[in-house]
């Protein structure tokens, strides 16, 4: 039995192994590749609309919310201290610096990456891409890159509108319900947020984000078993494996920015 478990788990590392560096070889292959800019215009801004213009719903909603749900935590543990005047700091800081880019990268995983995934899964299984290569088109041109790059786009874009629509439903519950002074709140956010240290950092982080996870869906998606099985579970990879990479990536970037290391 003990062996039997040593054999599964060195297998499972074997296979693992052979799983990175299949999308390493991946997504060098996919960088390298010349771009065809009157070609892949359209193409791009195709998934743009795709991944970034659909995704905006879930995105604002899921910021409105968050930011009235800090807003009013936030106020209720300040009031103890007799410090409610510094809402928008908290506000601001807590989105800008974490909430907004860890949030949306795992909304932009479940919405964008999972879809990405089973539509080239989706493609790999009815033989569309093997069509194209016995044509002579390159699917990692033609189907692989506008969507890594269209994902490489949308992220920062997103966190930005997320981060904007938390701060105001921050503003709504401290100032319009809980009755917080509407120039304190925007004065305190104001002197506490650096726009190099925090904004710029938090998109650096959506950037980084919105890499790995496009570069994980469209892997998953172009190296999934061509069956109804093999693409579910593929799917089932993209967002796990992307939510785990997300906020692993959180603390490296977060520790690298504050000089950790």
């Amino acid at each position: 039995m003990i062996l039997e478990k040593l054999r599964l788990l060195g297998q499972f590392g074997l296979q693992l192994l052979m799983s990175f560096g299949r999308s390493g070889i991946f997504l060098v292959h996919l960088l390298i590749r010349k771009p065809r800019f009157k070609k892949s215009f359209p193409l791009l801004i195709e998934q743009l609309y795709f991944i970034g213009v659909l995704s905006l719903i879930i995105i604002i909603l899921s910021g409105l919310f968050i930011g009235l749900v800090v807003g009013l935590q936030g106020y209720n543990t300040l009031n103890k201290f007799g410090a409610s005047q510094q809402l928008g700091q908290l506000v601001a800081l807590s989105v800008v610096r974490e909430l907004g880019p860890v949030v949306t990268a795992l909304l932009f995983a479940g919405r964008a990456g999972s879809a990405l995934t089973a539509e080239i899964g989706l493609m790999k299984s009815t033989e569309q891409l093997a069509s194209m290569e016995m044509m002579g088109v390159d699917p990692l041109w033609r189907v692989i890159s506008p969507r890594f790059w269209g994902g490489f786009i949308s992220m920062p874009i997103l966190m930005i509108i997320f981060s904007v629509v938390a701060v105001w439903g921050g503003y709504l519950v401290g100032v319009v319900w809980l009755g917080v002074d509407s120039g304190t709140f925007w004065s305190a956010m104001q002197s506490a947020v650096n726009f190099h240290d925090d904004i710029v950092n938090g998109i650096i982080k959506s950037i980084v984000f919105g890499s790995v996870v496009t570069w994980i869906a469209v892997f998953q998606g172009y190296d999934t078993v061509p069956t109804a099985q093999g693409i579910g579970r593929a799917t089932t990879r993209t967002v796990v494996y992307s939510s785990l990479a997300i906020l692993g990536l959180d603390f490296v970037l977060t520790a690298v920015m504050m000089g950790g290391w």
